[in-house]
C-alpha cells in the first residue's frame, strides 16, 4: 500500500504519538494530531514543514468531535490510554468505548487504514481493569474495523518514557527503590523508535490488515533487573527493597485518592502477570523491523540522573 496523504494521529501528543508524528512528517505525511488540549501539542509543528502538522482538539468520548478528527484523513493512528483514572477519564470511557467509537467515526468516513495501539496484557480474562478494558477496547475496534491493526507492546522505553524516567528520579532522590511482589515480574522493554516504525509499516502494508502484532525488544529482564540496570546507569546507590503485593496494593488505593497518584492498586494487580510476548501473535521482525537493546539506548538518556548531571566525568562501574 502507498503511505497515506493525511493521517489523523489521536493522542499524537504523547511519548509514543510523538515519535510516530515525528516519523510520519519525514516520510512526507500530513499529520493531523488529535488531543484534547491543542495546546500542549504546538510543540509538534516544527517536526514537520510549515502546515504539515496540526493539533486539533479532540475528545475519544465524544462520536462528533473524532468524526471531525478524521473527516478526510486517509488512515487512523489511535494511541489514547491512561494509566490511572480520574474524573470522567475512566477506562471504560477511554479504553473500552472511545476505541470503538473512534473506530465507527473511521469506517463510515471511508478511512483505508487504521492503527489501533494497545498493551501486552490485554485481556478479557485479566483481574486488572486496565487490561480488561484494553481488550475490550480491542474487539470494539475490530467489530467496527474488521481490518484494522493492533499493536500490543511492552513496556516502552525511550528517552521520554515514564518508566526508566521515574524510577531514575526516584533512585536520585529516595533511599530505596521498591521491588514490588519481590521484583520478579518479567518484561521485555521495546524501544519507542521500534513501536513508532511499527505503526508506520501497518500503514503500509496490507498483510498487516486485521491482524495483533505483540511488540517485544530482544531481551526478558525482571522487575529486579530492571531496577539494577537504574542504578547502574546512574550512578545511584539506593537500596532494592522487596515490598509485598498486599502492601503495594494497600499503598496503591491510598496513593490513588491523588489527583496524579504515582502507584495505583489496579498497577500493583497488572505487576502480578509477566508482560512479555506469548509467541502466540506475529513480533517486530514480522513487521521488518530488527528489536532494539535497551542497554543500546538508556546510556544515552539515563545520565542525565547521575551526580553532577550528563557531562559529569565520573564514569560508570
Amino acid at each position: 500500500m502507498a503511505l497515506p496523504r493525511l493521517v489523523t494521529v489521536v493522542g499524537g501528543s504523547g511519548f509514543i504519538g510523538r515519535q510516530i508524528v515525528q516519523d510520519l512528517a519525514r516520510l512526507g505525511c500530513k499529520v493531523r494530531v488529535a488531543v484534547r488540549d491543542p495546546e500542549r501539542a504546538l510543540d509538534l509543528k516544527p517536526l514537520g514543514d510549515v502546515g504539515q502538522v496540526t493539533p486539533i482538539q479532540t475528545n475519544i468520548r465524544s462520536a462528533e468531535s473524532l468524526q471531525a478528527a478524521v473527516r478526510g484523513a486517509d488512515a487512523v493512528v489511535n494511541l489514547v490510554g491512561i494509566l490511572a483514572e480520574g474524573g470522567k477519564q475512566t477506562f471504560e470511557a477511554v479504553q473500552a468505548q472511545g476505541p470503538g467509537l473512534l473506530a465507527q467515526a473511521a469506517a463510515a468516513e471511508g478511512i483505508s487504514t487504521f492503527v489501533h495501539i494497545s498493551a501486552i496484557g490485554a485481556s478479557d480474562d485479566s483481574r486488572s481493569v486496565y487490561a480488561r478494558t484494553k481488550a475490550a477496547g480491542e474487539k470494539a475496534v475490530l467489530s467496527a474495523f474488521p481490518d484494522a491493526t493492533i499493536l500490543r507492546p511492552s513496556v516502552v522505553f525511550g528517552p521520554r518514557d515514564d518508566f526508566f524516567n521515574r524510577f531514575a528520579d526516584m533512585a536520585r532522590k529516595a533511599p530505596a527503590l521498591p521491588l514490588i511482589g519481590g521484583g520478579n515480574t518479567k518484561f521485555q522493554p521495546v524501544y519507542v523508535g521500534d513501536v513508532a516504525q511499527a505503526a508506520v509499516e501497518a500503514l503500509t502494508r496490507q498483510e498487516a490488515n486485521g491482524k495483533t502484532y505483540e511488540l517485544g525488544g530482544p531481551q526478558v529482564f525482571s522487575f529486579k533487573e530492571l531496577m539494577q540496570t537504574v542504578l547502574r546507569e546512574t550512578g545511584q546507590k539506593a537500596l532494592l527493597l522487596p515490598l509485598p503485593f498486599a502492601v503495594a496494593s494497600l499503598m496503591g488505593t491510598v496513593m490513588g485518592l491523588l489527583p496524579k497518584p504515582p502507584l495505583t492498586a489496579d498497577q500493583v494487580t497488572l505487576l502480578k502477570s509477566d508482560n512479555v510476548v506469548s509467541g502466540n501473535f506475529p513480533g517486530l521482525q514480522s513487521l521488518g523491523i530488527t528489536p532494539t537493546a535497551a542497554n543500546a539506548v538508556l546510556p544515552s538518556y539515563m545520565d542525565i540522573y547521575r551526580k553532577g548531571g550528563r557531562f559529569n566525568e565520573q564514569k560508570r562501574a
